[in-house]
């Protein structure tokens, strides 16, 4: 039996400890045994092996060997560019990393730094890290619990809980054990513990003592870091396709390296020293060729312009690869409360004569109005005296003219609380408000008109009627009753004060929806994606919530935290698509909602602002944290923040992200089909026995003339429609619709416009046909990409412009014409200077991919 389950003396007995706390030889005993009441701090990697886990990456370690062949063969520049690129890619992964390290040490800073404690006999401050079970700790209003506490003694003692189980109300504690009826496995959710108070929550109201039952790891708190220490990260969909990418490459690189090396030996039958050399060279050269030099660094550029971009949108991005995970996310399982609700109780619905329902709940209140206009204390009471002030009746002022001489505090078993005022012109009056059913019973008057009349039959049931129609809807109601007093009584007992009432109305409350929320929610939809609420609050709470915002239709797809416990994996795996609400969820269930939707194949996002959704938020494919009103544990656990708590910042986030996929999908067809081109051009001229390029030709296209253009299509807008398309499935490849059609014959057409171009300069010398080839196989490349602003419709009817593309290929194209006709840089490429002729016939050549691209999309769209 869990301590919660016992009564008081049973568990200071299994404790070793007595309401007098322990002694300090056994409190030092016990410290010693347990250690500090602390949170493990997060395993730090060095820096060299988080370096090395980013380059031991297929497409790096490619990159790494084409800088060694350079290297060895003299091209000290190729080298250095390579390497750059190399290094870039790197410092960006490890500059995105640490985020379990971060949200440990935010939990380890959440925790109280001081406690008070009963040891001996006698009340003494301590510092929280040296409490240990068996300890006695008082508690009182603002104070952060410091460890895991059974309450032995409660006075109107409340706990805020919102960042451990999602309840937005306060929860009222009391010393009385609790039963598991309720439970088959014998466990009472965390939000239903009312005898416990949990390391990292507050005390909102009331004061109380208890029993220090966990510390340090051992706390509820403690399993949630160490649960999110030891999440796994799988990798996105984006790094899974272009890892894929990589081997193929790899492979494919070999391959063709070792077949071209051999044929070359074979087909001349020279095998002297120095004819091996220049056959490795070419095989070389073919590898430079095949390699996309430029992919990880145009993808990681595309990726941080996309960040910045989102962050003028208020999504701060954490993690690159997030970016494209949005735009591919199917699930969207969002916490309740603050995050589709404004975490503040409000009052939607009155019964009964509203001015003096708003002076009575004002009066009979410990909220208090500040200085600055605020409203401060318990959130139900706040939310009455907000009531009061928009209805004119300001409580500082209520109270300057009827000032509390005496009061009833509230308790569970009563339900109730009262105040006494002084009356202006003589005498008192005594305000009572609490559960509509106790007040109603202490009743035997009604207001109406103004007037108190005799509280009949026919006005009680309608009283009743309209309550269970408040609570059916999910408002918390509460009630108010006044009694006029001639003088305040000697004895302030609730026996004689709280009866003969004149019941005065109703007010019900609830932590209402934002106003974007149903916006966001229908935009999701339209999106192919779906919602699905997870929270800690009550099932009949969350229910109204989520049928107002359209996420359920009925009760059915309403699972609780209970139920959850007693369902098998498979089971929930079976079900999960007919689930819209979990209520009374504890940390763990929300872990295994995610996993079930990953097990079903579905990209899932993750949104909160609490504690209890840290795990959660590591294990979804993306995590998405608030801002504002998050913890710095779901900030640091998360992969984006939403700097405005809107949730409808996540929808445009998801606009932005597909916007992203397409273009780094653009710009990979781009530069494989011109990679393509290349060891298309340089095989066939290896079979045709001559050189077309020398290997920093093969470089500097790929680095330069591609990588430019590639970062321009990064920038490219949103084509129309983008997000009325259903979420691209995670499996989709990089290649699907119709790409790997589009890279074959794009390279093909480019790399046989080379070769037209390279025999029409051969008439002149081999010179001039290689440096036609150049110009060539640049410009064409610099061509397309401007084909490749939309990959099926035609570039004369896009209505959006690309000036960055624009600039690039004008800078290309400048950059290119310079290496040609500058002495200098034509020496180190090994080219020559072209005539008018030559010049033009190779731009015309390269020009000639436009139309042939055009009519290709043609045929493409009669046929999709």
């Amino acid at each position: 039996m869990e301590a919660y389950q016992k009564d008081t003396k049973s568990v200071l007995r299994e404790l070793n400890s007595s309401p007098g706390g322990l002694t300090e030889q056994k409190a030092a005993e016990l410290f010693a045994e347990k250690g500090p009441n602390r949170l493990a701090d997060a395993k730090k990697k060095s820096l060299l092996k988080r370096f090395s886990e980013q380059i031991l990456n297929p497409m790096i370690l490619i990159l790494i060997a084409a800088a060694v062949i350079s290297g060895a063969m003299g091209e000290a520049i190729d080298t250095a560019v390579i390497l750059f690129v190399v290094l870039l890619n790197s410092i960006l992964g490890v500059v995105q990393e640490s985020k379990s390290e971060k949200a440990i040490e935010a939990l380890q800073a959440m925790t109280a730094s001081h406690s008070r404690v009963r040891r001996e006999g006698e009340v003494k401050t301590v510092d929280s890290r040296e409490l240990v079970p068996g300890d006695i700790v008082l508690l009182e209003a603002g104070d952060s619990v410091p460890a895991d506490i059974r309450i032995l003694e409660a006075a109107s003692l409340k706990t805020e809980e919102a960042s451990l189980t999602g309840e937005s109300v306060p929860v009222e504690k009391t010393s009385d054990a609790i039963g598991s009826a309720e439970n088959r496995k014998g466990q009472v959710p965390l939000g239903d513990r009312s005898n416990m108070a949990y390391m990292g929550t507050t005390v909102s109201y009331g004061r109380g003592t208890g029993v220090v039952t966990a510390t340090g790891m051992n706390t509820e708190m403690g399993k949630i870091a160490d649960t999110l220490a030891h999440a796994e990260e799988g990798e996105t969909p984006l790094q899974k396709k272009l890892d894929r990418l990589s081997r193929v490459l790899s492979i494919g690189v070999l391959a063709v390296c070792i077949f071209v090396f051999a044929f070359g030996l074979l087909r001349g039958r020279d095998y002297s020293a120095e004819a091996i050399l220049n056959t490795f060279l070419l095989a070389v050269s073919l590898a430079v060729a095949a390699i996309p030099e430029g992919l990880a660094a145009v993808v990681t550029i595309v990726l941080s312009i996309g960040v910045s971009n989102m962050s003028k949108r208020n999504a701060i991005i954490r993690k690159l690869t997030a970016v494209e995970t949005l735009g591919c996310t199917e699930i969207i399982c969002t916490d309740k409360t603050g995050t589709l609700t404004q975490n503040k109780m409000t009052v939607t619905e009155t019964f009964g004569d509203p001015q003096a329902l708003a002076r009575a709940v004002a009066l009979c209140s410990d909220a208090q109005i500040s200085s600055g206009g605020e409203v401060t204390g318990e959130p139900t009471e706040c939310a009455l005296v907000a009531y009061a002030q928009k209805l004119g009746l300001n409580k500082n002022r209520l109270e300057a003219e009827f000032p509390r001489i005496g009061e009833i505090p509230f308790d569970s078993s009563r339900k109730m609380m009262s105040t006494v005022h002084a009356l202006p012109g003589g005498g008192c009056m005594q305000y009572t408000k609490g559960a509509p059913d106790e007040v109603l019973k202490k009743c035997v008057f009604a207001q109406r008109e103004g007037k108190a009349v005799r509280l009949t039959d026919e006005i009680r049931k309608k009283i009743l009627d309209e309550n269970r129609r408040m609570a059916g809807g999910a408002l918390r109601v509460l009630s108010a009753a006044y009694k006029p007093l001639e003088t305040l009584p000697a004895n302030l007992s609730p026996d004689l004060l709280e009866n003969g009432l004149t019941f005065v109305g109703l007010a019900g409350m609830i932590d209402p929806v934002r106003p974007e929320a149903a916006d966001a929610m229908r935009r999701c939809r339209e999106a192919g994606i779906r919602p699905v609420m997870i929270t800690g609050d009550h099932k009949d709470t969350a229910a109204a919530i989520a049928r107002e915002l359209g996420i359920i239709r009925s009760a059915d797809e309403v699972v609780t935290g209970s139920e959850l416990d007693g369902i098998s994996d498979g089971e929930l795996e079976a079900k999960i698509g007919h689930i819209g609400v979990y209520a009374r969820v504890q940390p763990e269930h929300k872990v295994r909602i995610v996993q079930a939707w990953k097990k079903k194949g579905k990209i899932t996002a993750m949104t909160g602002d609490g504690v209890n959704d840290a795990p959660a938020l590591k294990t979804a494919d993306i995590g998405v944290g608030m801002g504002i009103t998050g913890t710095d544990v779901s900030k640091n656990a998360a992969d984006m923040v939403l700097a405005d708590d809107n949730f409808a910042t996540i929808v445009s986030a998801v606009e932005e992200g597909r916007r992203i996929y397409a273009n780094i999908r653009k710009a990979i067809q781009f530069l494989l089909s011109s990679n393509l081109s290349e060891v298309i051009s340089i095989f066939l001229a290896t079979m045709f026995g001559f050189v077309l390029f020398r290997p920093i030709h093969i470089l500097w296209i790929n680095l330069i003339t591609d990588s430019l253009p590639a970062i321009a299509l990064g920038m490219e807008k949103s084509e129309p429609g983008i997000m009325e398309r259903p979420a691209r499935p995670k499996d989709e490849g990089l290649f699907s619709g119709g790409v790997g059609f589009d890279v074959i014959y794009q390279g093909v057409v480019t790399a046989l416009l080379t070769l037209w171009a390279y025999f029409i300069g051969t008439g002149s010398s081999h010179e001039t046909g290689m440096t036609m080839a150049f110009l060539t196989m640049s410009m064409c490349e610099i061509f397309h990409s401007w084909n490749m602003r939309s990959q099926r419709r035609s570039i004369f009817t896009l209505h959006t412009h690309n000036r960055i593309l624009l600039d690039a290929i004008l800078f290309s194209v400048f950059l290119t014409a310079a290496m040609i006709y500058i002495p200098a840089l034509a020496e180190i490429f090994s080219l020559r200077a072209l005539s008018a002729r030559q010049y033009f016939s190779a731009m015309g050549l390269a020009a000639l991919i436009l139309p042939i691209v055009e009519i290709v999309k043609i045929f493409e769209r009669l046929h999709s």
